[in-house]
């Protein structure tokens, strides 16, 4: 227990003294609070905005399009994969495209999104949705792909149909793909968010960063950097618990090869 206490700590002591001397640096003047805020002036600074309702608020809008665009990114991705990986003919027509769209950089498409979409919700959600839906079509495929020869030499033997091989076979075998692309996209969705929020946007964690740059308020800034970096930890967490959830074999056997 204690060995295990002392693990935990050696672990985070490396961020405790690097927040300790950002501390004392800032208390000493050597930083202007214009150029970096000390902790403690971030943390009062997060208590004041959750007081006055501005956190949470701009953080529900925030999770509201990040939500969307994610759900939306999953069924483009999954249909898109599904497409191009059960059939020849729909990996020629899929993934050339696909391979040139993901290397287009998002800040380039913004004026184009803007010009498309106005400058509502929808282009911030389908910016999300665009960076997002890359990785599950990219590890979903490539877990259709990569299915094993001889299990679908054994469903053939069975007598099982072109679909019940795809349900029963090809898409069980794929799923642990799916949950590595998930993670990679929740990730992403959270960068689109921050490019998405920042142009146009009226609400938002991103918009309250940009109002706070204005006034030379980094605390709001990293108080912002902040939430970003929880929101992401925690939504990487919930696709850790789906990954348990479903592919409790998966486990089970590598603790048994283990």
């Amino acid at each position: 227990m204690l060995r295990k206490g002392l693990g935990y700590f050696s672990r985070y002591f490396s961020l405790i003294l690097l927040v300790a001397i950002w501390q004392g640096v800032c208390s000493a003047g050597l930083i202007s609070s214009h150029v970096l805020a000390s902790p403690l002036a971030v943390v009062l600074t997060a208590e004041t905005l959750v007081r006055d309702g501005t956190l949470p608020k701009n953080l529900v809008v925030s999770l509201v399009r990040a939500a969307s665009g994610l759900s939306l990114a999953v069924i483009i991705g999954v249909v898109l994969a599904l497409v191009s990986g059960l059939s020849r003919m729909g990996e020629e027509v899929v993934d050339g495209p696909m391979q040139i769209f993901r290397t287009l950089p998002a800040l380039a498409l913004v004026p184009l999104f803007i010009l498309w979409f106005g400058i509502g919700e929808t282009p911030k959600i389908l910016l999300v949705a665009f960076g997002a839906a890359f990785p599950i079509y990219l590890n979903l495929h490539k877990g259709i792909r990569g299915v094993d020869v001889r299990l679908l030499e054994m469903g053939k033997t069975l007598g099982l149909s072109h679909s019940k091989v795809v349900r029963d076979i090809i898409l069980p075998s794929a799923l642990p793909d799916f949950i590595v692309g998930l993670r990679f996209a929740v990730g992403i969705s959270w960068l689109m968010l921050v490019v998405a929020e920042q142009v146009n946007a009226e609400s938002g964690i991103g918009h309250m960063m940009m109002d706070a740059e204005d006034f030379l308020r980094t605390d709001v800034i990293l108080v912002g950097l902040a939430v970003y970096g929880f929101l992401g930890l925690m939504s990487d967490q919930i696709v850790r618990y789906i990954e348990r959830f479903f592919l409790i074999w998966s486990l089970d056997k590598n603790r048994e090869v283990s």
